[in-house]
């Protein structure tokens, strides 16, 4: 029974691109429609247009970044080398928790980035480490209550870089954190709504392993979680930016992308982007 579901949800993650190419071509056209009615320069001056545009915006970003997710699942699978460059991880770290600290603020939670190097270069895809970070706090911003807190933390140790989020929610149970990492997990397993398709932390870990690193988790109840990124410190001696996307943000802002299944419909308001 269990290889059955294993070949059943194997199956069903082969087909997800071609479903998800299908439905970012008409998410397309909602959107393009959706601004048509509700311009930029009318939502600005017309405060009650502007949330009513907002919800939609909402939806949107919330079904294209479930597209994305149904687009990279074929990944989970595919051994295919990521477009490694040589990055400064240190700026990149600080510039996504940058886009995402005003976000975390519109919740009632505080997030808070250390690091004690100002620079860390290191041979990474941007665009995976992106969306690695992206899914690692929006975990922590879902169930964290506000007034909480989310910490990111990147050092340098050996030859190692050590990415760290830790939060003070509600904490991982011992029955979850057995399966955490299990893109089969059994559905009874699953975090109560808001939730996806049960492939973030698993995608988060082929990512790390795609970078020859390695990721656990540690989790008390009531204690909060803590998420721990190795990855070796290594150069390609290339830089510069690559044209192979991980995901598709079509040019929309990547922090409301990468949070859109936690974020208040505030977020989403024109003086807010």
């Amino acid at each position: 029974m269990e290889n059955y579901e294993r070949e059943e949800a194997q199956l069903l993650a082969s087909l997800f691109p071609s479903i998800a190419a299908q439905l970012r071509g008409m998410l397309s056209g909602l959107y393009l429609a959706a601004t048509a009615l509700a311009p930029a320069e009318a939502r600005e001056q017309d405060p009650e247009l502007d949330r009513k545009a907002a919800r939609l915006d909402q939806s949107y970003y919330q079904m294209l970044r479930l597209v994305n997710c149904l687009s990279a699942a074929a990944r989970l699978d595919s051994h295919t080398p990521l477009p490694m460059q040589d990055c400064d991880l240190a700026e990149l770290i600080r510039e996504i928790c940058y886009e995402a600290e005003h976000l975390a603020e519109l919740l009632g939670l505080k997030l808070t980035f250390d690091c004690a190097s100002s620079q860390l270069i290191c041979a990474v895809d941007p665009e995976s480490i992106r969306q690695l970070l992206f899914q690692l706090l929006s975990n922590a911003f879902k169930f964290t209550p506000a007034g909480g807190s989310v910490t990111v933390t990147l050092k340098h140790t050996d030859d190692q870089a050590v990415l760290e989020v830790a939060d003070t929610g509600r904490g991982i149970n011992d029955l979850h954190m057995k399966s955490l990492f299990d893109r089969y997990a059994h559905r009874d397993l699953r975090d109560p709504p808001p939730h996806g398709l049960g492939l973030g932390l698993p995608l988060c870990l082929r990512i790390v392993e795609d970078h020859g690193g390695r990721m656990m988790a540690e989790s008390r109840l009531g204690e909060g979680a803590r998420f721990t990124v190795r990855f070796p410190i290594r150069r390609t001696n290339r830089s510069g930016l690559s044209d192979t996307r991980f995901d598709y943000t079509g040019g929309f802002n990547q922090a409301l992308l990468g949070l859109a299944d936690v974020l208040p419909t505030e977020a989403f308001i024109i003086r807010n982007r």
